[in-house]
């Protein structure tokens, strides 16, 4: 797999799935969404919104969202990120260290509840940063 670099919507409303939904009736392709619930939310107001979704269309586009995780707040302007994402351990690491100097860290690059390694920064000009490190698959 390559590092791939996506546009990852959020929504604070809990529009996320109508939103990646329509998307996909535009766009076609694959859709897949993962709740909070599946991974075992304990809040049930909470276990039907989209922690994580992804469209990737036939012609290799790729849409990613959520609806805001708890603990976060929502404010419009902050709404998109770009996502890096693959299974290159090293080069995303260094990325992830070089964007978030001068910036802030929002989640440490850490091993979550998918497996994965995953963290966000905000750079020092205001973008926000996703980075996703694939746990490697047997």
């Amino acid at each position: 797999m390559t590092v791939l670099l996506n546009p990852y919507l959020t929504f604070g409303d809990g529009q996320a799935r109508a939103a990646m939904e329509f998307y996909h009736s535009v766009l076609g392709g694959q859709l897949d969404v993962s709740t909070f619930g599946d991974f075992g939310a304990p809040d049930p107001a909470l276990a039907d919104k989209v922690m994580h979704a992804m469209l990737v269309t036939d012609g290799g586009l790729a849409l990613m969202a959520s609806d805001t995780a708890p603990g976060m707040e929502h404010v419009h302007g902050t709404d998109i990120a770009i996502s890096l994402s693959g299974d290159e351990a090293e080069t995303l690491r260094g990325w992830f260290e070089r964007l978030a100097e001068g910036g802030t860290i929002g989640m440490p690059l850490e091993k979550q509840m998918w497996g994965d390694e995953f963290g966000t920064c905000t750079d020092r000009f205001g973008v926000q940063w996703m980075v996703n490190i694939g746990a490697p698959r047997s």
